[in-house]
């Protein structure tokens, strides 16, 4: 079996309200169409996956997500070219969430470029740009982990 992309991604946001005003922003800008917005869930599908935005258990409410616990890192959006990376990072300056990095080349594949975000629980996003098929067209398809320039500072970076 060979996979064919990842279906969709669920976010489970601390506080849901807030969260969802921040998706129903960022989302639709990224070409994602919205097919649910309820209680029970924000949902927008586009560029052959989803994104799931859902409230908490009532236990959980009001948590944030901590970087570098047990799970998810981080989730990356694929853009088309640098200049989506850029006018990615000017749209989310104005929506007021914590900007990890700005637009820079990594390490991980030949032209990769980036920008790294939280949204308001503290979830990581990043959206980058790989020209051609980036990793994939290394010869061994490997990459190496390597530490952090700054432990504080969990990026992409990690892997390279």
């Amino acid at each position: 079996m060979q996979i064919n992309g990842i279906a969709h991604i669920q976010i489970t946001a601390g506080e849901y309200q807030r969260a969802r005003l921040f998706y129903r922003q960022l989302l639709p800008f990224m070409g994602l169409t919205e097919v649910m917005d309820d209680v029970s869930g924000y949902y927008c599908v586009g560029g052959r996956t989803g994104v799931l935005i859902s409230p908490p258990a009532p236990e959980h409410a009001g948590e944030r997500f901590v970087q570098r616990r047990v799970g998810l890192h981080h989730v990356c959006f694929r853009a088309r070219s640098r200049e989506d990376v850029r006018e990615a990072y000017d749209f989310i300056k104005t929506l007021g969430v914590p900007i990890i990095r700005a637009p820079q080349e990594d390490g991980w594949a030949p032209g990769y470029y980036s920008i790294l975000f939280e949204d308001p629980d503290g979830v990581r996003l990043e959206i980058n740009y790989v020209p051609g098929r980036g990793v994939f067209d290394t010869e061994h398809k490997r990459v190496r982990l390597v530490e952090p320039r700054n432990p504080s500072e969990s990026t992409s970076n990690d892997l390279e």
